[in-house]
């Protein structure tokens, strides 16, 4: 699977652009804030349907500007694929796959697969609960979009009770609907911990190997899951922390409050690792969910790797450019030194200059061979 080309129109600082990639490394270089990323940003929006900045769809627009547009061609075993997708300032995205619109964001994680590595994501390990959850989301939803749909479910319930704890106070004969609510999230949770159990030990089969070789062989990891509560005693803690909930108008049981531990030689690196450490942690995180992605869907994955490079020393980056392989690649960069001094292989280069982007170099037909 590869991306063929992308068209944006309105989008960020373009306002008209199309490019065509090769299904190997493309690389888009030049100065900060010249649009690099808002490149990477809307092929991903295309895959997942989100903004890995968290960016809503009216700030994503042109400015002065009422809608933006993105089309997005794939190759996948052997068919051409053409993603539509339509932002409009306070209204919903519109999205079709092959001109048929779809409803569910699950379809475009069924179609596209890829995974998004940014300076941010050196920062799970440190981060907070949330950054973890977030991570371990994104990777269950692309290897099972059922997983997502079952999340949303969950988050929507979640609201709902929440709103109900809220609304309480102003009517207290509400509280007589908080049964239905309860029953409902324990039964969606319980579903969301059981997948979130299995998909760590998975994690863990994969990343062992992954951080040895990246450390050198010198540290062990260990993905521990920290679950806020187990599935056989959601429904007695959600019964048990109600007259706490109602204190304090929100939900405190459940699995949007489950946590990670991530455990390098026996240390919790969170508290005790060096800074180091927390970013080979986080890499093997991101190279495991393109291990885990090839061998849960068949699919090899498409690599995005915003401005990454200049983030890691030099043993990381050699490591991570020598795990690429046969994955289509986009990266990032402010300068194109480093890549060609490690003779690393590079088949399209981009130069990004204020919104226009011209191609500067590509592999000729006698280097391919």
């Amino acid at each position: 699977m590869y991306i063929e080309s992308l068209e944006l129109k309105n989008f960020r600082n373009y306002k008209n652009l199309s490019l065509e990639f090769d299904h190997g490394t493309n690389v888009f270089y030049g100065h900060n804030a010249q649009g690099k990323t808002n490149i990477l940003e809307a092929m991903n929006l295309c895959g997942t349907s989100r903004s890995h900045r968290g960016s809503k769809d009216g700030e994503m627009i042109l400015f002065d500007r009422d809608e933006a547009h993105i089309r997005m061609y794939l190759q996948k075993n052997g068919m051409r694929r053409k993603i539509d997708m339509h932002l409009r300032k306070n209204r919903t995205k519109g999205v079709a796959i092959d001109g048929l619109p779809i409803r569910r964001a699950a379809e475009l994680l069924e179609l596209a697969k890829i995974v998004f590595f940014s300076p941010e994501d050196l920062n799970i390990v440190k981060n907070g609960p949330k950054e973890r959850r977030k991570f371990l989301d994104a990777i269950a939803s692309s290897m099972d979009p059922g997983y997502l749909r079952q999340l949303s479910s969950y988050n929507k319930i979640l609201a709902q009770r929440n709103r109900l704890l809220k609304d309480m106070h102003l009517n207290y004969s509400l509280r007589d609907t908080l049964d239905v609510w309860d029953e409902q999230l324990v039964s969606s949770g319980k579903k969301i911990i059981e997948d979130r159990e299995k998909l760590i030990a998975r994690l863990n089969a994969v990343i062992r190997d992954i951080h040895l070789q990246l450390t050198g062989g010198t540290e062990v990891i260990n993905i521990v899951y920290e679950k806020n509560v187990d599935k056989s005693d959601f429904g007695v803690k959600i019964r048990d922390s109600r007259e706490k909930d109602e204190r304090f108008k929100t939900t405190s049981a459940g699995p949007h409050r489950d946590d990670l531990k991530i455990i390098v030689n026996d240390i919790d690196i969170r508290h005790f690792g060096s800074q180091g450490q927390q970013r080979s942690a986080a890499l093997s995180l991101k190279l495991s969910e393109i291990s885990l992605m090839k061998e849960t869907t068949g699919d090899i994955p498409i690599l995005m790797l915003d401005d990454v490079l200049s983030e890691l020393d030099e043993n990381r980056q050699n490591y991570l450019l020598r795990s690429i392989g046969n994955v289509q690649t986009f990266i990032t960069c402010t300068g194109m030194e480093d890549l060609l001094e490690k003779k690393f292989e590079i088949d399209k280069i981009f130069r990004v200059d204020d919104g226009k982007v011209n191609v500067e170099g590509i592999k000729s037909e006698e280097e391919s061979e």
